[in-house]
């Protein structure tokens, strides 16, 4: 699962990379946890991607209560075109998180667990495959949001069996607008594997209380 990222990146970085209008004054943070504002690319009426901010933790159309986003917070990509929490959302509310790492959690043979944050080798925002849904039942809509995530890959296997489905840039319109669940798998089945870096932090991430650049920086592994 994914449970915990980063995004630090400036709008500009976003705008120049993505090739989309960010109006919103981006603030850096180190440990975004679920229920928290999230940035976003989604598709857009004027033009192929825009910007939303939206809440982490998918909430389904048909919630009675919004407190069901707390345990959506990833969407298996094994199962998420027949689930009945993501298949309208996967069909037609396709989304990419923006992100510079995740974190992951590696269990050990004694001690406790050792968070890694994990990149892009290559440096720089990255997206993250999501969903998105519209919930109208409260006195305040909400927008929110789910992560796919997939069999880990490569070095990856050796901390965690799960990873986020990360997207490439050039993979953006087709995923955000594919025609319907069967066009959508399709074009995460074309994706190259994104290679990544990966380096031992600080347990401060453990609390969604700390959210420093102190956070990311390399420790030696317990």
């Amino acid at each position: 699962m994914c449970g915990r990222f980063a995004f630090f990146s400036p709008r500009e970085a976003v705008q120049e990379l993505f090739g989309v209008d960010c109006t919103v004054e981006l603030k850096p943070h180190y440990n975004i946890a679920p229920t928290q504002l999230v940035a976003a690319l989604r598709a857009g009426q004027a033009t192929s991607a825009e910007f939303a901010m939206l809440r982490w933790g998918l909430v389904p159309s048909w919630a009675k209560e919004p407190a069901i986003g707390n345990r959506l917070i990833n969407a298996r990509l094994e199962t998420v075109a027949e689930k009945p929490a993501f298949r309208a959302a996967f069909r037609r509310r396709r989304c990419a998180v923006l992100a510079d790492g995740f974190y992951e959690w590696q269990q050990r043979a004694d001690g406790p667990k050792q968070p890694w944050f994990i990149t892009a080798a290559a440096g720089g925002p990255f997206l993250m495959a999501g969903l998105w849904e519209h919930w109208d039942k409260g006195n305040v809509p909400l927008e929110t949001c789910t992560l796919l995530t997939t069999e880990a890959s490569g070095a990856m296997r050796a901390v965690h069996h799960r990873m986020p489905v990360i997207l490439p840039p050039d993979a953006l319109d087709r995923w955000l607008g594919a025609a319907g669940s069967d066009e959508a798998l399709a074009v995460l089945d074309s994706v190259v594997t994104t290679e990544l870096h990966m380096q031992p932090v600080s347990r401060a991430v453990n609390s969604p209380a700390h959210d420093g650049a102190d956070l990311i920086q390399p420790v030696d592994a317990a």
